[in-house]
């Protein structure tokens, strides 16, 4: 088990006759930084009629950190193996045929201690999660027939419909999703009498080509990946330990501690960030390796604001940015020239040493691309493809009924209902 990081707790003239000499240094400016940051904290924000304690309180929490070390402290793989760890699948099935084959093989059998749990919308795609079956461990599966959420003001002055495809509604049911799924894991914890250790948090449509490393694992500090950060965060991931996994994933319930605090006009990203800076909750950014496959469409190539798309077979690290199994169009100089003109706050990702070739997503998926993507994916993640895509009704049953077998906690359709809407529909 991990430990608690250590709290500064004696007086300043004790800890100073305690601590080895070379800390000193460090200490004194410290300590007049914390006084600077109170009287400072304290004057800009009482008119709105913030505490000035508690923003302090939460700096000293994370001190150890954020000042004491140099570098992130280190977690070996067996110690995660060890580790009590969740992982949190959300959104709509989509081509989960092409994804969840490399989420189950990459992440949850590297992990093979994890609990599953999965909390997404019933629609036509539903049926592949049925691929679930191949999970090591499924602690809880929601599925659920989405309907509208309300959009009270608070939501109106902090969340932006730009840039959202289905506008302020969009962000509230993604932000429901995620903070969904953490209502899941607290729920299971609590029938069970433990707690997680970590959480990792991540789409259903994100494509994995190497196993997540255990360096991806950050004490104190909640990882995200880097690039695609659209002025904020990338919150396409994200792995912490229970105290930051639990303010990460309240997208919905902190919206009003945003409102609260003077923000507005923010996207998903941009609301992310500004939800772990008013709560002190560190974070660190670092390349994995996975990316978003996506359906939609993009101007090629793309401007300053545009959005590149990877194609799959992109060494990568590709940090969650959209994909599709495409026939690149434009890699090393060319890769290179367009990089180079997209802004790098905004939809940006690595594309240094040849990490990046790219498609030509102006247009719906090039013909063949079933091929394509098998050749990349290789024969296991192939067969995947092609059972979801032959799937009958009888097998779809007997598969979902293995997997509510297999799963501690089942909120869901009937299962014929969810096999019979994406195999024989009305």
């Amino acid at each position: 088990m991990l430990q608690s990081p250590r709290k500064f707790v004696t007086p300043f003239t004790k800890c100073v006759s305690d601590l080895n000499w070379r800390l000193t240094g460090l200490i004194i400016p410290l300590v007049l930084f914390i006084t600077f940051f109170s009287l400072h904290y304290s004057s800009s924000t009482s008119s709105n009629g913030f505490s000035a304690f508690y923003p302090v309180q939460q700096f000293l929490f994370n001190l150890p950190f954020k000042f004491i070390s140099e570098e992130d402290p280190v977690v070996s793989k067996d110690e995660l193996l060890r580790s009590k760890i969740a992982v949190c699948l959300v959104g709509g099935a989509r081509r989960f045929e092409l994804t969840g084959p490399s989420i189950i093989e990459m992440v949850l059998k590297e992990y093979p201690n994890s609990d599953v749990f999965l909390h997404s919308p019933l629609d036509k795609d539903t049926f592949k999660f049925s691929l679930l079956k191949f999970a090591p461990n499924v602690a809880a599966v929601r599925i659920f027939h989405p309907q509208p959420l309300p959009e009270n003001e608070s939501y109106v002055r902090v969340l932006t419909a730009h840039n959202s495809p289905n506008g302020i509604q969009g962000l509230l049911q993604y932000f429901n999703l995620v903070e969904g799924c953490l209502t899941m894991i607290k729920s299971h914890q609590q029938k069970k009498n433990f707690t997680y250790d970590w959480i990792i948090r991540t789409r259903v449509d994100g494509y994995w080509n190497a196993p997540l490393g255990s360096e991806n694992f950050v004490p104190g500090k909640y990882l995200v990946p880097a690039g695609s950060s659209y002025g904020g965060l990338n919150d396409r991931l994200g792995i912490g330990d229970l105290r930051t996994s639990t303010v990460a994933l309240s997208r919905l319930s902190l919206v009003p501690n945003l409102d609260s605090a003077g923000f507005n006009n923010l996207n998903s990203e941009a609301a992310f960030k500004a939800q772990l800076t008013t709560l002190n909750v560190s974070h660190v950014a670092k390349r994995l390796p996975f990316c978003v496959v996506s359906d939609r469409r993009y101007d090629f190539p793309p401007g300053r604001f545009g959005v590149p798309v990877a194609a799959l077979s992109s060494p990568g690290p590709l940090s969650g940015a959209k994909c599709r199994p495409c026939r690149e169009v434009c890699e090393g100089l060319c890769a290179e020239t367009v990089m180079d003109s997209v802004e790098k706050v905004w939809s940006w990702t690595h594309w240094e040493n040849g990490a990046l070739q790219l498609c030509d997503a102006h247009d719906a998926w090039e013909s063949g691309w079933e091929k394509n993507f098998d050749r990349l994916a290789g024969k296991k993640f192939a067969a995947a493809r092609k059972r979801i895509q032959s799937m009958k009704m009888e097998e779809c049953v007997k598969d979902f009924v293995q997997l509510r077998k297999r799963s501690a906690h089942w909120s869901a359709p009937l299962v014929d209902e969810i096999c019979a809407l994406g195999l024989n529909p009305p």
